[in-house]
């Protein structure tokens, strides 16, 4: 081409450019479309914007553009409008007056251009139609197996999924909140999508990245960015963590539980190290004698246990930590274990005996590695008797043999403590539990016939009848004999004896056998009266009902009162000169001069004779009826 023609194509490309510029009719570009946004699931009102008069739109026609292919999907003749065959058939309708089509359940797929034409083809307005779904919450999938320190390239730490979403959302990766980007040979990011057959997108993310010592409590997450027609969201996984393999660089021992340890507690040694995964440990402890470290057996975890604890295992302690990827062997400082305790707690004497009226002194030593504290207590109350290492005992009498016991503690450990009991021998006959008393049997049956006693020396025990007899210690001093008899017609008649006997003397207990049917209604259910003590040699003498001997004692009480009040009053109207009496009511008695100085006095009684016989005297001897006398007062003459 020569110079003019340049000249002429230069001119050319001008002129254009100039009637562009100017806006000639006809070669202006289309402008966008109107944008109208929904999402899937939801209806879509698609309102035809064409500039001539309402009456024209009753000739139009509506279009689908998709991958720049036009197909007609509606017409509207007359105001009435008409669907054409294929994916849009039964979705669309006519709204207000015929300028608006109605699209219901949008898709992914309608996510295109829809244009409104009238009956001039040049008259066209475009609709934009944007679709849109939320993903589903993502999900995270760890990296299980771990990532070394040592990895030269980046390794998968974790994958993030978001299904269901429209259009496909953007990933961003955290670590501990901070948004990690690419990163050459660190930090690599590799995603992609995959569309479903309903239009839908999941998305695959997977993180890769060089990790640090640093990063084993690192937490990391995704985050998925989408657009809905209300505006922009984000939804977030949950955290996770990597495994981080590292080497170990220190290793320390730990003891449980922590604090002053003492004889009989639970306690756990275990090592510990800063690397992962954790390097095999073994526990080693100086032996007392050769000053060598030894090797304790530990569970399968590396935990040396030792419950209980004792005095024995203190010592020096010291872990070893051999890293199985580099094979280093780790030592850690080691520490001293001590365990408290206090042993060998004895009293002297170890078996005291004494005379009644005598004076003891006991006297209590321990072993233990700390400052001992000691106190004494009677072993029957658990009563505080003394502190400190011996004890007193002055004027001794029975009552004060049996069981004492030394406590032997450590204050400054609370819990540690040993005691020692020793039992104090008062020399004396024997002491029976029971005197005597009264049972109610049936004849015939077999019957457990019990007597106890004790003293010092140790008593024996033998019954006055035949038996089977099994005797049982109750306390050093102390014995229980039982035995088992059957109830016949002589046993019921002669009743039981047992003797307690040892070489200072002997003692018994007689035991009253009474028929069950004899028993009265006013006498108590329970088959054995109560008891009386015995300090001294027993004697045979039947016991009478409790409840018999409080009646007594009741009526007695009360017939004295009776006649007290009842003679006062009568000595009342004796000194004023008036008696009233008679059997029917009161009379006025008056007494010649000579006889002034005696009077008869009659008590009539309603008591019952069963009543009046309460008023026997102590000794239980009964009284004939003509012998009931009243009270006699001063200077009275008592007449039949």
């Amino acid at each position: 081409m020569g110079r003019s023609g340049l000249i002429c194509a230069f001119l050319l490309a001008v002129c254009c450019c100039s009637r562009r510029a100017a806006g000639v009719p006809g070669e202006a570009e289309q402008p966008e479309p109107e944008l109208v946004e929904v999402e899937v699931g939801h209806t879509a009102l698609l309102k035809c914007g064409l500039s001539h008069a309402q009456g024209n739109l009753s000739h139009v026609d509506w279009f689908s553009v998709h991958k720049e292919k036009r197909m007609l999907i509606f017409r509207v003749r007359q105001g009435q409008g008409q669907s054409e065959p294929g994916e849009y058939h039964n979705r669309l309708s006519l709204q207000d007056k015929g300028t608006t089509l109605v699209l219901t359940g949008v898709t992914p797929h309608d996510d295109r251009i829809f244009t409104c034409q009238g009956k001039r083809r040049a008259q066209e307005h475009r609709i934009r139609l944007r679709v849109y779904k939320a993903p589903e919450e993502p999900s995270i999938q760890v990296n299980t197996l771990g990532i070394s320190v040592n990895s030269e390239e980046p390794v998968e730490v974790a994958t993030c999924v978001g299904r269901n979403g429209y259009p496909v959302p953007q990933v961003t990766w955290y670590k501990n909140g901070q948004s990690l980007k690419e990163e050459k040979n660190r930090v690599h990011i590799q995603s992609s999508q995959t569309e479903e057959s309903n239009g839908l997108f999941t998305l695959r993310s997977v993180l890769q990245a060089q990790v640090s010592k640093e990063d084993k409590d690192a937490q990391f997450y995704c985050e998925l960015s989408y657009r809905l027609p209300s505006g922009n969201h984000m939804k977030e996984s949950k955290e996770v963590t990597v495994p981080v393999f590292y080497p170990a660089e220190r290793v320390w021992l730990e003891v449980e539980p922590e604090g002053m340890l003492k004889e009989g507690d639970r306690v756990e040694i275990r090592c510990l190290a800063d690397g992962n995964p954790q390097p095999h440990f073994s526990i080693i402890k100086q032996n007392l004698h050769t000053r060598e470290m030894e090797e304790e057996r530990t569970d399968d975890n590396g935990v040396l246990v030792l419950d209980p604890a004792q005095k024995e295992h203190s010592g020096r302690y010291e872990c070893q930590g051999l890293d199985l990827e580099t094979t280093t062997l780790l030592h850690s400082d080691q520490q001293e274990l001590v365990v408290n305790y206090v042993s060998d707690v004895r009293v002297s004497p170890a078996a005291p005996e004494s005379q009644e009226g005598s004076s003891l002194t006991l006297n209590c030593e321990a072993e233990s590695n700390q400052d001992l504290q000691f106190q004494w207590l009677r072993e029957k109350t658990g009563k505080l008797l003394a502190k400190g290492q011996a004890l007193q005992l002055h004027n001794l009498k029975r009552e004060e043999g049996g069981g004492y016991r030394c406590l032997a503690s450590v204050p400054s450990v609370p819990g540690l403590n040993r005691s020692q009991l020793v039992n104090v021998a008062i020399f004396g006959p024997p002491w029976m539990a029971l005197r005597e008393k009264k049972m109610w049997v049936k004849e015939n049956s077999v019957l457990n016939l019990s007597c106890e006693a004790s003293g010092h020396p140790r008593p024996s025990i033998v019954w006055s009848i035949q038996g089977t007899a099994n005797e049982q210690d109750q306390e050093p001093q102390s014995v229980l004999s039982v035995l088992n008899v059957l109830v016949t017609p002589e046993l019921l008649e002669t009743g039981a004896e047992c003797v307690a006997s040892n070489s200072l003397g002997r003692n018994t207990t007689i035991i009253f056998l009474e028929l069950d049917s004899n028993r009265t209604s006013n006498l108590s259910t329970s088959t054995v009266s109560p008891p009386a003590r015995a300090n001294g040699t027993s004697t045979e003498k039947k016991l009478t009902e409790p409840e018999s001997k409080g009646v007594v004692i009741v009526a007695v009480t009360v017939c004295v009162l009776v006649l007290a009040l009842l003679g006062a009053v009568l000595y009342f109207f004796y000194k004023k000169g008036k008696l009233p009496c008679g059997r029917s009511g009161k009379q006025e008695i008056t007494l010649p001069p000579s006889r002034k100085s005696e009077f008869v006095v009659e008590v009539k009684s309603d008591k019952l004779p069963e009543e009046m016989g309460l008023l026997q005297g102590s000794s239980g001897d009964k009284r004939a009826p003509g012998d009931q006398l009243p009270p006699r007062l001063p200077n009275t003459t008592h007449r039949r």
